[in-house]
């Protein structure tokens, strides 16, 4: 089967002014599509036509390069979008507490993310992720992914400059701020934490 490019999950105008409908609209509707294009190209008549994404992103790891890249970044920014919310969550319940155990707090969570993503060399991604009930911040260099990995993936934050450069230009801290503080979607972190297994791309 062919794989699609999600829809976002809110307006293209919901995550403004941090990150803008201009952004969004090169970020998704010209990267994002462009990785599915090019994995449904690569799978297409082979074995992995019928796969799953994530059968596609194990098979693929360690012995086609190209493939993974384009399967993982799928994957990805799948995640990134609805790890970001338009609407103002926040921690509670089992996911508060696994937070309050692992970095005391959730402002010292958030200061956490902002201080790795910032200290992330070149392009990549910056996780919360959970592994037997246990969170700790996880990074991926380019594209690669933690959703093969033996982590459970909770949140994810695009550290690629095309994820920031339209609004932010190279201050990178600056658009982490606006996310971590106004735009992570707790209500989903949480869900993928109770679930206990990685999240599945709908697409």
């Amino acid at each position: 089967m062919a794989f699609s490019l999600i829809d976002l999950p809110y307006d293209s105008e919901a995550l403004a002014p941090a990150i803008s409908a201009e952004t969004l609209s090169f970020h998704h509707g010209k990267h994002h599509k462009a990785y599915v294009d090019k994995m449904n190209a690569a799978i297409e008549g082979t074995d992995l036509a019928s796969a799953s994404l994530m059968e596609v992103i194990k098979a693929a790891r360690g012995s086609n390069q190209g493939l993974f890249n384009n399967a993982a970044q799928v994957y990805n920014h799948g995640f990134y979008w609805y790890s970001l919310s338009g609407e103002s969550t926040t921690p509670s319940g089992d996911l508060a507490a696994a937070i309050d155990d692992a970095f005391g707090s959730v402002a010292d969570l958030k200061m956490a993310l902002k201080d790795r993503g910032a200290g992330h060399f070149a392009s990549g991604w910056v996780w919360l992720a959970a592994r037997d009930g246990k969170l700790s911040i996880e990074e991926t260099h380019d594209a690669d992914t933690l959703a093969d990995s033996g982590f459970n993936p909770l949140l994810t934050i695009d550290v690629w400059e095309h994820a920031y450069y339209l609004d932010h230009q190279n201050a990178r801290p600056s658009y982490l701020g606006e996310v971590v503080d106004k735009l992570l979607n707790w209500d989903f972190a949480a869900d993928n934490f109770a679930r206990g297994t990685a999240w599945v791309y709908p697409g």
